[in-house]
C-alpha cells in the first residue's frame, strides 16, 4: 500500500473526527467528560479559569500542602458568572481545582466546577456570611457525559429565551428588565435576573414563562453593581472590573470620598460601567481622611511681613500645601509642610509675622527640564565630509589626451 492509498483510507475517520469537533469536543480526564460549547461555555480541567468561570477567582496558596484537602469536606462550586456555592464531599471523591461536577439542587441536579478546596473553603464561607451549620448540599458525582450533554443543551436556550422572557415582561407592562438566564445543568429549572428600581409583581410573568418555556421559574432580583460583575469587563485603569474578579459584598459609595480624594466631580470620570459611582473610591478613602486631618484649615489666611497668602491647593498624601498670594489666581506661590503651615498660624494667633512663608519650608518646585531640549537633536549625526575640488589637478580626459 502506498502513501497515497494511506492517506485515502484514513480520509473516513478524519471526516468523523472533524464532525465531532465541530459540534462538540469531548475529552476523558479524570475519569469524567469534559465538553466545549459555545464560547463563554466551556468546561475543562485546564481551561475552568476561563470564560464566565473565571469570575470571582480565588487563589488556592495552601493547595500544595499535604492533607490540605483533608482538612475539611467542605467544596466551592462556580456556577454562570458569579455564581458559587458551597457543598459536602459526603462520597469522598477525589476532587480538586477544575473538575466538573454535579451537585445536589432543587429540584434535580446543577453542573458546576470546583473552584476551591481545602483550609480555604470555610474562610470564604465566613467571608460571605455563611456558617457551617446550615443546610448544606452535597456533590453527587464527578459529570458524566450525559451530564454534560444535557448541560450542553440547556445552555445553548438561555440567549433565546432571555430575549423571549424579555418581550414577555414588556408585553405584561412590567417596569423590569431581564438581565440574564442561567439555566439549571439538568435543564429542569431556570434563574432569571432582574434589575427593577421599585418593587415588581411578577406572579403573571412566572406563570406565562412557566407556560412558554416549560420549567421552573426562579427570579432574582440584583442591582446595577451586581449586572456589570456578571457581564464583565475591564475598567479604565486596564484591569478587570472589581466587581467580576473579587469584589462580593458592595459598599454605598457617596461624592464625599470623591471630595476628600480632591477628585474633579464630574460624573462620566467617577461613573463605572455600571452607571454608579465607582466602587475603588472607598479603597483609599480612609488614608486620605487620616491624611485630610493632618492638614491646615483651608479659610485660614497667613501673615508675613513681605505679603498675605491664600490657600491655592493641597497635596493630602505627601501632606504639602501651596498658597498663593492672589485670593482668586495663582501668583507667587509658596509650597510648605503643613507642619510649617500650622506653626505660622499659630505665630500669627500671638500677634507674630514670620519674615517669609517659606522659611522651614520649600518653594514651588520648578518643572523638570528635557535634556533633550538642551542641545541639538542631530548632534549624534555623522557629519558628511565634502570633497574639495583642486583646481590645478588635471582632469582624467586630459591625462587620456597627453598618453595618446
Amino acid at each position: 500500500m502506498n502513501n497515497y492509498e494511506r492517506q485515502t483510507s484514513l480520509t473516513p475517520k478524519m471526516e468523523r473526527d472533524a464532525e465531532r469537533k465541530t459540534s462538540l469536543t469531548q475529552k476523558e480526564e479524570g475519569g469524567a467528560s469534559f465538553i466545549s460549547g459555545e464560547r463563554g461555555h466551556g468546561f475543562s480541567a485546564q481551561s475552568a479559569n476561563t470564560g464566565h468561570y473565571a469570575q470571582l477567582n480565588t487563589y488556592d496558596y495552601l493547595a500544595d500542602v499535604p492533607g490540605n484537602n483533608e482538612v475539611t469536606d467542605l467544596v466551592e462550586v462556580q456556577f454562570k458568572n458569579t455564581r458559587k456555592a458551597y457543598f459536602h464531599n459526603s462520597e469522598g471523591l477525589p476532587l480538586k481545582k477544575g473538575d466538573i461536577v454535579a451537585v445536589e439542587s432543587n429540584p434535580g441536579h446543577d453542573i458546576g466546577v470546583v473552584s476551591l478546596t481545602g483550609k480555604l473553603v470555610p474562610l470564604q464561607m465566613k467571608h460571605a456570611n455563611l456558617k457551617a451549620s446550615e443546610e448544606i448540599r452535597k456533590i453527587y458525582r464527578l459529570a458524566r457525559e450525559g451530564d454534560m450533554e444535557r448541560y450542553a443543551e440547556a445552555k445553548a436556550r438561555e440567549h433565546d429565551t432571555m430575549i423571549q422572557s424579555r418581550q414577555i415582561a414588556k408585553d405584561l407592562g412590567l417596569e423590569m428588565k431581564i438581565g440574564d438566564v442561567e439555566y439549571q445543568g439538568d435543564g429542569n429549572k431556570a434563574i432569571f435576573y432582574y434589575i427593577a428600581d421599585g418593587r415588581v409583581d411578577f406572579r403573571q410573568l412566572i406563570k406565562v414563562l412557566a407556560d412558554t418555556f416549560h420549567v421552573r421559574i426562579e427570579m432574582k432580583q440584583i442591582g446595577a453593581r451586581q449586572e456589570a460583575g456578571r457581564i464583565g469587563g475591564f475598567g479604565p485603569c486596564g484591569r478587570e472590573l472589581c466587581c467580576a474578579g473579587w469584589l462580593k459584598n458592595f459598599q454605598s459609595v457617596g461624592t464625599g470620598a470623591a471630595r476628600f480624594q480632591d477628585l474633579s466631580l464630574n460624573p462620566q470620570k467617577l461613573a463605572g460601567q455600571c452607571a454608579k459611582l465607582k466602587c475603588c473610591m472607598n479603597y483609599e478613602v480612609d488614608q486620605y481622611v487620616e491624611c485630610f486631618r493632618k492638614l491646615p484649615p483651608r479659610d485660614v489666611i497667613l501673615y508675613t511681613q513681605d505679603s498675605d497668602y491664600y490657600f491655592f491647593k493641597a497635596d493630602i498624601l505627601s501632606e504639602q500645601v501651596t498658597y498663593s498670594t492672589d485670593k482668586r489666581n495663582a501668583a507667587n506661590l509658596v509650597t510648605i509642610s503643613a507642619e510649617r503651615a500650622k506653626e505660622v498660624i499659630e505665630m500669627n494667633q500671638r500677634g507674630e509675622k514670620p519674615l517669609s512663608l517659606e522659611e522651614g519650608g520649600r518653594k514651588e518646585p520648578e518643572r523638570p527640564v528635557d535634556l533633550a531640549t538642551q542641545e541639538d537633536v542631530g548632534r549624534f549625526d555623522s557629519k558628511k565630509k565634502r570633497k574639495k575640488k583642486h583646481k590645478n589637478r588635471p582632469s582624467r580626459q586630459d591625462n587620456n589626451q597627453t598618453a595618446e
